[in-house]
């Protein structure tokens, strides 16, 4: 198995998902809940996004095709959700839910929109998984790059664990302005997403 292949796929990998980056931002999405109901987001968000990621490093575009759905109208449509996400963030519209069903001790629960997918399993990691699948030469190569991406989603499920504690050292205050900070960014970044998607319809300029 080439050592340098693989360093690279992880390198890839990691830097595409950033699990230190969505640490604050899984912070921010479950912020107000309590720990047993934030591991469980934590656990069922990663073995989802694992399971789509494998999906498409096996069957990639063709999974896609299928259904008469192309990467880039893939991307579009992944920015739009985000940009619904980062607007509840930006306004409170998820805090204020979530104080009307206090009684209910219901908690909101992001583990599939938006953490699996597109936060983890977005359009730039199913990317990276179809065409590192597709430079694996052999067998041993796709189980290289199948555990290279099971180790960074390992490592995305420890930094979500540990948010409690992240949490507690921000305080409320230091939550909520993190929590406008991030939801600006997920908004740049839900734009980004769209202008991608339309550069590669031609529609946008390079």
């Amino acid at each position: 198995m080439d050592t340098a292949f693989l360093i690279s796929a992880f390198v890839t990998v990691f830097v595409i998902i950033d699990p230190i980056g969505l640490t604050p931002m899984f912070i921010a999405l479950t912020q107000g809940t309590d720990a047993r109901h934030r591991r469980a987001v934590a656990y069922r968000a990663c073995i989802i996004a694992f399971g789509l990621l494998t999906l498409f490093a096996f069957f990639g575009e063709a999974v896609l095709g299928f259904i008469g759905i192309s990467m880039p109208a893939f991307r579009i449509a992944g920015g739009i959700l985000l940009f619904i996400t980062a607007l509840d963030m930006l306004f409170e519209r998820r805090t204020k839910r979530r104080e009307d069903k206090a009684d209910e001790e219901d908690f909101p629960d992001p583990s599939v929109f938006p953490l699996a997918i597109p936060l983890i399993a977005g359009p730039g990691a199913i990317a990276s998984m179809i065409l590192l699948a597709g430079a694996a030469e052999d067998a041993l190569a796709m189980a290289g790059v199948l555990g290279v991406m099971a180790a960074v989603l390992l490592l995305v499920l420890l930094l979500f664990l540990t948010a409690g504690v992240i949490e507690r050292a921000l305080g409320r205050i230091g939550i909520n302005v993190v929590t406008r900070l991030l939801g600006m960014l997920l908004a740049a970044l839900s734009v980004q997403f769209v202008l991608d998607g339309l550069r590669n319809f031609g529609l946008a300029p390079v």
